[in-house]
């Protein structure tokens, strides 16, 4: 029975698990070769590394400088990225194989059988180990065909398993504390966000080496599972000592996780919902305020995160371009991130792309929320009123789209705010104004296409949704930094967006963007016109 059970997981998400491992592999191997190219050569690297522990703002996005030879490089630059993906990957395959189940009522037909309640978590378990050995294999076998030592990329795939084992027992964990695998998500991805941030800030806050090629991370980071896997320090040290809290903290949590589950009953969770109004508001009345109401509570979360990077934009990004200009390596990068603008306007733009990230991913998750009514059966009542098909998913797009809005105001709203403490050039305030916009462009693309593969495929559009975003993130992020061509480069929404360009403004492919959305808009609307609901798949 067991067996059956794990070849079902296996069978489910194997596209999924496929196209995360091989998303990864070439994340590392492109990654690698363009680290050799742009920085080539020993004095190169140095360089880099003295910027950025000179100007620890760099830290809170990169990894622990360990050395200037290539490997260590590589992993400081790309090892956080890989344990994001990891993080994220097995978190929600936690989440989707525990309380996802039991919303469907898949787990009682299940229960019914002589697996019982107790040999599914356990068959969830094995699965979600393999996966995790999956992207650690897959990212280890990346680095030895550049070349690197096999002790190395061993080391790395051993982080990346730890990171990942730590995130999928922090999924089970909410998915038996809570009744809704969108609040253990939730959840999973704040936890993941927050971790994320003290491991940057812990490393922001250390003591670097006299060459300055070193960074000795602060007591913050060992509160973070990215910073247990960045003091591994692949390629240099390759000290796995650091990884024993992340296995003890895994095992704690499943521990936890089968205990509660062993005691609760099924549907049920140790914190309850909260009662409800006994009727209804009147902005529940039309199906753009039940979309609205939905998303309500993550666009406060994404717009607080958006917040923050907005404000570093402005307050730090003129010391990273002053920086820069000692820099050629570096200021040829931010040169070309920012069209033909300044050292400032580079470090300006970059910070948006990362708010324009979060704003994508709340989009995609809102159009996923039209999904995950329709698998839960509460999108019937819905349409069952006079209320048209294609009606209640362009709710959830309009819906998508004034979230952006709010998100990237806020992010706007904060640069102001830190420019005003700090008395910079009034004129960031225009670029973050011009980069802001650009990133609405590229977020609602997003919205779009998640909505064309919500009304052609269904069962995709979840792993879909997050694999366009995840893709486009690294093209715009990575790209300029391992010497991609550019018409690569702008192959990504965050990339093609208008740009500060001096005293002017370059359009990019605003045009492009603004295509894709109306396109995409009007193509997603008209098929759901004509398609029947797919709760099952």
């Amino acid at each position: 029975m067991l067996v059956s059970l794990l070849d079902q997981r296996l069978r489910r998400d194997a596209v999924q698990l496929a196209v995360w491992a091989a998303a990864a592999a070439l994340l590392t191997y492109g990654s690698a070769f363009g680290v050799a190219d742009t920085f080539g050569t020993d004095e190169e690297r140095r360089s880099l590394l003295a910027l950025a522990l000179a100007n620890p703002v760099i830290l809170l996005f990169r990894g622990l400088p360990s050395g200037a030879e290539e490997g260590a490089f590589l992993i400081f630059l790309i090892l956080p990225f890989l344990c994001l993906m990891i993080a994220i990957m097995a978190g929600f395959l936690a989440v989707r194989h525990t309380r996802a189940e039991e919303e469907t009522e898949r787990a009682d037909l299940v229960s019914a059988t002589p697996a019982a309640r107790t040999l599914p978590l356990i068959a969830t378990c094995i699965h979600g180990v393999i996966a995790c050995v999956l992207f650690a294999v897959a990212v280890a076998l990346a680095l030895m065909a550049t070349g690197l030592p096999a002790s190395g990329a061993a080391t790395t795939g051993l982080a990346l398993l730890a990171t990942g084992l730590a995130f999928f027992s922090l999924g089970a964990f909410w998915a038996q504390l809570v009744r809704s695998s969108r609040a253990a998500n939730s959840l999973t991805v704040a936890v993941l966000l927050t971790t994320f941030l003290l491991a940057g800030i812990g490393n922001a806050l250390g003591t670097p080496s006299d060459d300055l090629t070193r960074m000795q991370s602060s007591p913050l980071t060992w509160a973070s599972p990215f910073g247990w896997a960045e003091n591994v320090r692949p390629f240099a040290d390759d000290d796995l000592r650091p990884l024993v809290p992340g296995v003890v903290v895994a095992a704690l949590l499943i521990g936890a996780a089968a205990l509660i589950h062993s005691r609760r009953d099924v549907g049920a969770g140790v914190v309850e919902a909260r009662a409800a109004r006994a009727e209804a508001g009147a902005l529940l009345s039309t199906p753009w305020g039940l979309a609205w109401r939905l998303s309500a509570g993550s666009v406060v979360a994404w717009a607080i995160g958006a917040a923050v990077v907005g404000g570093l934009s402005t307050s730090l990004g003129s010391v990273v371009g002053e920086m820069a200009t000692d820099n050629p390596a570096v200021a040829e990068i931010l040169r070309r991130i920012a069209a033909q603008g300044s050292m400032d306007q580079g470090v300006l733009v970059t910070f948006y792309v990362m708010v324009g990230v979060l704003a994508s991913c709340f989009g995609v998750q809102t159009v996923q929320r039209a999904r995950q009514e329709e698998i839960h059966g509460t999108a019937e009542p819905t349409l069952a009123t006079p209320v048209h098909r294609s009606t209640w998913l362009a709710a959830f797009l309009v819906a998508a789209v004034c979230g952006i809005l709010v998100i990237v105001a806020s992010a706007v709203a904060a640069s102001a705010i830190a420019l005003a403490v700090t008395g910079g050039e009034s004129d960031r305030l225009r670029d973050a104004i011009v980069s802001g916009a650009g990133q609405v462009a590229a977020a609602s693309v997003f919205v779009v296409l998640t909505a064309v593969v919500f009304t052609l495929l269904p069962r995709a559009t979840i792993a879909s949704g997050w694999a366009l975003v995840v893709a486009a993130a690294a093209l715009a992020l990575f790209g300029t930094i391992f010497g991609l061509d550019e018409a690569l480069i702008q192959l990504s929404p965050f990339a093609a967006v208008p740009t500060p360009d001096g005293d002017g403004i370059d359009p990019g492919g605003v045009w492009a963007l603004a295509t894709v959305v109306l396109v995409g808009g009007v193509t997603a609307l008209t098929l759901m016109r004509r398609r029947e609901l797919a709760p099952a798949g």
